[in-house]
């Protein structure tokens, strides 16, 4: 039987120390940019949502508002009799925390603009919708928690133009001075 040598049965303490302390600091790099990435695909899921419901609330004012503009997640969710709903399932509900879509809160509401007006009733929509259909909508998309699911909030109303906020959501009414917006 053939012995070997004390050096050939394997790693020394030292070597698999420098192994460790080696993806140690691999480690340490990744996980940020991970993150990052992580908030830049939620953010880019908010927007998406953001531009859905500014193309599902122009089709419900053509359709079923005659010219007005759902107040809700729910009221866009409402499909028309033979029709489909004016908003895909997942932002449906997404206007809580706990159903939160990406990261991020997706609410449809009624904008606080002082020239904001009913169009039509709520039982004269072909919904059936919950509110009246009115001139003005606000939507905004907020992080669930800034910093760790997004960074910035975005925010549209019957413009359609998306703007967006890095220390809060963007206020209701959109004041016309801000000029942080994407094209």
């Amino acid at each position: 039987m053939a012995r070997h040598a004390r050096g050939d049965n394997g790693f020394t303490l030292i070597e698999l120390q420098i192994v460790v302390a080696m993806v140690g600091i691999i480690a340490a790099i990744a996980v940020p940019n991970l993150a990052r990435a992580r908030q830049s695909g939620n953010e880019a899921s908010a927007i998406g949502s953001v531009r859905a419901v500014n193309s599902g609330e122009k089709t419900f004012a053509a359709s079923c508002g005659a010219g007005g503009y759902a107040q809700s997640n729910a009221d866009l969710a409402k499909a028309p009799p033979g029709g489909s709903p004016f908003i895909s399932p997942d932002l449906v509900r997404a206007d809580v925390v706990a159903t939160a879509k990406s990261g991020y809160t997706i609410d449809v509401n009624d904008n606080a603009d002082a020239l904001n007006r009913d169009v039509t009733p709520a039982f004269e929509t072909c919904n059936g919708s919950a509110g009246a259909s009115r001139a003005m909508y606000h939507v905004v998309a907020d992080p669930v928690d800034r910093g760790s699911t997004g960074t910035r909030s975005f925010g549209s109303d019957h413009r359609g133009r998306i703007y967006f906020n890095t220390t809060a959501a963007v206020a209701n009414p959109i004041p016309s001075a801000l000029t942080d917006f994407l094209n």
